[in-house]
């Protein structure tokens, strides 16, 4: 008998990810939708074969339904992902798991005093590119890792939801709180901790609303844009920018710089993995193309989650992982110490 399973908010993630991949999972039976605009939620049980309850307690109370997608807006993750887990089901997160360290400190004693499994949405690390790309790393092929660059920047997330508005609740302080930093910076910060293996320790950051507007013509609340130089703990230095002004091609690329050459993932336009030797040679890998708002693909995130509860081991992305990348996304955006 297949697994039920719900999605608590029917925004766009929940509409080109969690439901697509929810629905082309063999181990998946039934999935049930719930939105506090109910008609999105009819919408999505109606593309992908589900049903739509009312209300959030009809999700959490239904015994049959074993683990929850929470596809909420960033400062409801605290709220819902806790109740879900005190009510016995296991929770995939979409990420940022909070909005602050605080609230998702709420989520992980939620998680010890359940029992049950908490996955972050963290979807980089399972790309095949970033995978291949660590196994280089932890066999040291190209030597030690000296520094790094990374970036994560598009047109905005008024183009990606699902009113394609500049009233977007990612525009609103008291709904996003982090901004570009907690939408795509996230993303890159988690990245860098997982190829070297690695936690980044000191900040040093600028941060800015250079050029969104809201639904009024009013400069945003959160910012749109983020540059900063990073260290890690085991002494590796690098940089990294974040935008919601890249109004061209997306760019979500990574390079690493090592003693005997350098890998560049995502950098490429025909080979997402390319290395170039100390010596002069050139390696070149055709795996995939990455997941962006042009492109959707499998991320593998669902698979791994499903996975994870039906052979009862530990998700690929854990709390704590999800808690250590937000300690620094908070870094970058207070000036605090990590």
């Amino acid at each position: 008998m297949g697994l039920k399973v719900g999605i608590i908010g029917c925004g766009s993630i929940a509409r080109f990810r969690h439901g697509p991949e929810y629905k082309a999972n063999p181990h998946v039976e039934e999935i049930v939708f719930y939105d506090h605009h109910l008609e999105r939620a009819k919408t999505l049980a109606s593309l992908f074969g589900g049903r739509a309850v009312e209300t959030v307690e009809e999700l959490y109370h239904d015994p049959k339904i074993i683990a929850i997608s929470d596809c909420s807006s960033n400062d409801a993750h605290h709220i819902y992902s806790t109740n879900a887990l005190l009510n016995g089901k296991h929770v995939l997160c979409e990420k940022p798991l909070a909005i602050n360290v605080e609230c998702a400190e709420k989520i992980l004693a939620a998680q010890k005093r359940s029992g049950k499994k908490l996955m972050v949405d963290h979807n980089q690390r399972l790309t095949k590119v970033h995978q291949k790309a660590k196994q280089i790393i932890e066999k040291k092929e190209l030597g030690d890792v000296l520094t790094f660059t990374t970036t994560f920047g598009h047109k905005g997330p008024e183009s990606w939801g699902v009113e394609k508005s500049n009233a977007t609740w990612f525009f609103k302080k008291e709904r996003s709180s982090l901004g570009v930093a907690g939408d795509l910076g996230i993303h890159k910060i988690d990245l860098i901790h997982y190829l070297l293996d690695d936690v980044i320790e000191e900040v040093k950051a600028f941060h800015a609303t250079l050029d969104k507007t809201d639904e009024n013509g009013k400069r945003i609340e959160v910012c749109d844009n983020v540059v900063c130089a990073l260290k890690t703990r085991k002494g590796r230095i690098g940089n990294a920018s974040f935008s919601w002004t890249y109004y061209g091609f997306e760019d979500n690329s990574t390079i690493i710089y090592c003693q005997n050459g350098i890998m560049k993932m995502y950098d490429h336009p025909h080979f997402p993995l390319l290395i170039e030797t100390k010596d002069g040679e050139v390696i070149k890998y055709e795996l995939e193309s990455i997941q962006t708002n042009e492109n959707q693909t499998s991320t593998g995130v669902i698979e791994a989650f499903i996975d994870s509860i039906m052979n009862d081991k530990e998700p690929p992305i854990t709390g704590e992982q999800a808690l250590t990348t937000l300690k620094v996304v908070e870094s970058i955006l207070d000036g605090k110490h990590v």
